[in-house]
């Protein structure tokens, strides 16, 4: 079993195909989908996913760095009420983007730091969005006591830097498509970090692996990342899909 950490199976580029996609993964071998929230535009698709494929979708609930602007705190007062309202498999996602605009740098801080906090409150693991922003990351997780489980997701810093996190405590590593690629150096780092540090995710519709790069990213295409991770830590498949899938229930399942 192959469990995808990280994929926005409810984007509207899956509107065409999203329940034979979604099938077609599973019948492939991709058991879980967990899918994190971006905003309050996103959250109805999510759920609707949850409905509709039960035992395999499971939603986050969190408001993603690239969101907050001047509504920030609308925005987090809808995903606190959800909070109250049920139950969610994680914080996600959530973290500092510096990459697209770094006017609402302050207001990401907060919002990031609120949700490490309400992460703690309910007992939830985070999903963290970190973009040209590590340092930003990093002294705002280490300055709390207490730390949830979390993923760093779609890690592509370097080895140093992925040890830092591995030493904060219950943190993985979310390894996609980026592994694949050419010039990413991301394998170097993914061959000197032992595999229980690792999970696997697509982004989906983000980040397609080789050989899909810069086409739409798909459930299915896990496997190829899956594949990757195999080549660069000398294993199997079967492997890096049972360490991988222990490590995300590790993160996600209560106990």
């Amino acid at each position: 079993m192959i469990i995808d950490t990280h994929t926005h199976l409810y984007a509207e580029e899956f509107n065409a195909d999203r329940t034979s996609l979604i099938k077609k993964a599973i019948g492939n071998g991709v058991q879980k989908f967990y899918l994190p929230n971006i905003d309050s535009t996103s959250i109805e698709g999510m759920h609707q996913l949850e409905e509709e494929f039960p035992g395999n979708c499971f939603a986050m609930m969190g408001l993603h760095p690239c969101s907050v602007n001047a509504t920030v705190e609308s925005e987090l007062a809808i995903v606190e009420s959800w909070l109250k309202k049920r139950s969610y498999k994680a914080i996600g996602e959530i973290g500092i983007d510096l990459y697209w605009d770094k006017t609402f740098l302050m207001q990401q801080q907060q919002a990031f730091s609120k949700q490490i906090q309400w992460a703690l409150d309910y007992h939830l693991p985070i999903v963290i969005h970190c973009r040209d922003a590590f340092d930003e990351i990093y002294e705002i997780v280490s300055s709390f006591k207490i730390l949830p489980k979390a993923i760093f997701h779609c890690f592509s810093g370097n080895t140093q830097q992925a040890n830092k996190i591995i030493e904060l405590g219950n943190f993985k590593l979310g390894i996609g498509g980026v592994v694949t690629f050419k010039n990413s150096g991301l394998d170097k780092v993914v061959e000197n970090i032992a595999l229980e540090h690792l999970v696997l995710e697509t982004d989906a519709p983000y980040l397609a692996p080789v050989p899909f790069r810069g086409k739409r990213n798909e459930p299915s295409y896990i496997l190829e990342v899956a594949r990757k991770v195999a080549q660069i830590k000398n294993c199997s498949l079967d492997e890096v899909a049972e360490i991988t899938g222990k490590n995300a229930m590790f993160i996600f399942e209560k106990g």
